[in-house]
């Protein structure tokens, strides 16, 4: 391929990754390349405190509770913190690279020249992304990790028991969110593609229109729309979906059972399973990535 630095996820679509949701803790990137985290920390997947120079933070999804936190330096590498009994930290050799995802027991790295790492558990080849070229953007779910090529393709690996990886046909795709066994797409179009498992209606998006940005719960999808409102469908048994009086939203992340919006103002709203105080959020304020 011709040396072109591929589009960046988090420049795509909406706003960079400010926000960031694990299973139990909440992450923000403030706006002097600082980062913030709330929740649970049995791990030390909040112990942020002295990072610095972040561009980009992601956070480990996991229905389990094990929990990772990981941040985009702006010299294109990267950090980590939190539950590591997999290797899913060990990410302190990695350079070049241009955004970051993070799994249950792995990360995703997606670098300049458009090829993809990835460490940690490997179980069902969700870390088997060493042949990907042309990569665009990364997303990671639980068992299952995703890629969009430079034309708007999408490809996979690992588990596919629900049929979260039934992509092949997607097309114009802007950008991708995995959930526990689900996965979504966001078109050109504005448009949203879901698969995987439906037992929570966490794939009715078909009526969904305006989309700018995807974001995938454990059990729920959130879609950000153009005019700063939010959409949301699947599991609400802790109110997790309850963002229809969000608005001025410019960024969405989803938890496991917590749903996380960036306000244009650069303060954080959030709803959804509070038990660890990751929606503890009402204080955070320039949280927004430097320079945007």
């Amino acid at each position: 391929m011709e040396t072109v630095t591929p589009k960046r996820y988090d420049t795509m679509v909406g706003a960079p990754a400010a926000i960031a949701a694990g299973y139990r803790h909440t992450v923000g990137l403030k706006s002097d390349g600082t980062v913030t985290a709330v929740g649970d920390n049995q791990y030390g997947q909040c112990e942020v405190s002295g990072w610095r120079d972040i561009v980009a933070v992601a956070a480990g999804n996991a229905h389990t509770g094990n929990a990772h936190t990981i941040g985009l330096k702006s010299d294109g590498t990267v950090v980590a913190a939190g539950w590591n009994k997999h290797d899913q930290c060990e990410v302190s050799g990695w350079c070049d690279i241009v955004a970051v995802a993070a799994g249950w027991r792995r990360t995703v790295g997606l670098k300049s020249d458009g090829t993809v790492v990835a460490v940690g558990r490997n179980n069902e080849g969700q870390c088997n992304v060493s042949g990907w070229r042309d990569m665009a953007a990364v997303a990671a779910g639980d068992w299952h990790t995703v890629g969009i090529k430079s034309d708007g393709t999408v490809t996979t690996v690992g588990n596919n028991r629900y049929g979260q990886r039934n992509v092949s046909d997607w097309r114009d795709m802007l950008a991708v969110a995995g959930g526990y066994l689900h996965t979504a797409g966001l078109k050109s179009d504005g448009t949203v593609a879901a698969v995987g498992w439906n037992k929570r209606d966490q794939c009715e998006v078909s009526g969904w229109r305006g989309i700018v940005a995807i974001a995938a719960g454990s059990n729920h999808t959130i879609g950000l729309k153009s005019d700063g409102t939010v959409a949301a469908v699947g599991w609400n048994e802790h109110g997790q979906c309850n963002i229809s009086g969000w608005h001025d939203i410019v960024a969405v992340a989803a938890g496991c059972a917590h749903t996380i919006g960036l306000k244009s103002d650069g303060t954080v709203v959030a709803v959804g399973d509070n038990q660890y105080g990751q929606c503890e959020v009402r204080g955070w304020r320039g949280i927004q990535p430097p320079g945007y």
